[in-house]
């Protein structure tokens, strides 16, 4: 898997998380800097499987 950074025609910036396939996997929101999509990749990256699921 890797995340894949973008800016999109707003100039806002998005990531996609691709698996070994290319295939997305999930999605961002857009962030209006790069640094504050990069920051949100490393929270996802914090992640792990002790991470709590909860029904909406």
């Amino acid at each position: 898997m890797y995340f894949q950074i973008f800016q999109g025609v707003n100039n806002q910036w998005y990531w996609r998380l691709r698996a070994a396939n290319h295939e997305i996997i999930a999605v961002s929101e857009g962030y209006t800097t790069k640094d504050n999509c990069l920051h949100c990749i490393g929270l996802v990256m914090d992640t792990d499987r002790k991470t709590p699921v909860y029904n909406a």
